[in-house]
């Protein structure tokens, strides 16, 4: 792979897998490890699942590995060049993918799934002009980081079968009391799953009057403790 960067992610049993990434796709964060081991939790058994927004594949390569995706795992990102190396990723790692390009459920026509992980961008497009997450990566997730969140819940229960489930993270650095509105307005049971706090990276604590403008307007909720400024990551499930 061409100016490729190799990682490694965890697996539940302490083992890792290595993928590859570019700079020119969004390089997988914490929160994907916190994503994995939420789902995995709650999978009891394999079934048709998509990895939206997949980026490099590693949520859906990972869980597909672990047995909880049946044949074949099914991947899409509006970026081209991520579905190409989650495709690569994947065939690394001798796991079947159909993977394709486009915005959201559009690769997907009327398709349903047993399961949709949401991997979308979700925070608050000022905060991902100071992160360091999306150097050379658009977002385009809106002033509050919902807007793609709140539009992958709206359509997702002509996407999921009959006791589907859909998985979604929700960052602090979002309007997460919208993103939550459209979960609950769309899905009689919408459980939270797990937790993650966080400090700032580095890179934010330079930009810390875009960050405090932010949560004292309430488009994002941070926590400023012992001289820390605290973020989290929350994992939901929901489904009918």
């Amino acid at each position: 792979m061409t100016d490729a960067i190799s990682f490694t992610q965890k697996l539940g049993d302490g083992s890792e897998l290595e993928f590859f990434t570019n700079n020119e796709v969004f390089f997988p964060t914490g929160t994907s490890g916190v994503l994995i081991n939420a789902v995995q939790n709650q999978i009891t058994s394999p079934g048709t699942l998509l990895d939206l927004g997949c980026g490099t594949g590693v949520v859906g390569v990972v869980l597909s590995k672990l047995g909880f995706a049946s044949n074949p795992l099914f991947l899409s990102d509006a970026s081209p060049k991520a579905v190409l190396l989650a495709e690569q990723n994947a065939k690394l790692h001798n796991v079947l993918c159909d993977a394709r390009a486009g915005s959201l459920y559009e690769p997907w026509g009327s398709m349903k799934f047993d399961y949709i992980i949401d991997d979308v961008s979700g925070i608050a497009e000022d905060i991902a002009k100071i992160s360091p997450w999306f150097h050379n990566v658009p977002c385009a997730s809106g002033s509050d980081g919902a807007d793609l969140v709140v539009e992958v819940l709206n359509r997702a229960p002509k996407h999921l079968n009959v006791h589907g489930k859909i998985f979604f993270p929700v960052l602090s650095l979002s309007n997460g009391e919208r993103i939550l509105k459209a979960a609950r307005s769309n899905f009689n049971n919408v459980e939270l799953l797990d937790r993650k706090t966080w400090p700032l990276p580095d890179e934010m604590r330079m930009h810390l009057d875009v960050v405090r403008r932010l949560a004292n307007t309430g488009l994002i909720q941070i926590e400023e403790k012992f001289g820390m400024v605290l973020w989290h990551t929350d994992i939901y499930m929901a489904g009918n």
